[in-house]
């Protein structure tokens, strides 16, 4: 997939956001257990944030190039 220059500066600006956005779930889950935060709440947190690593690892296969060995 050949992408041009502005499409692959959008997704690395979808990355790094994305990136973000995971790590303030990341930090407000680690702050959920903490404080004692119902664990159905925690989950459901959990999973958007897996949701997110799925959607940076799809970025990150569209930035990184097929090398075929």
């Amino acid at each position: 997939m050949v992408t041009s220059e502005q499409e692959q500066a959008e997704i690395r600006l979808e990355f790094a956001r994305l990136k973000q956005d995971h790590a303030d779930f990341d930090a407000a889950i680690n702050a959920m257990i903490a404080t004692g935060t119902d664990p159905l709440r925690i989950q459901r947190m959990k999973k958007k944030k897996l949701a997110l690593k799925d959607r940076l690892q799809e970025l990150e296969d569209s930035i990184i190039p097929d090398i075929i060995a």
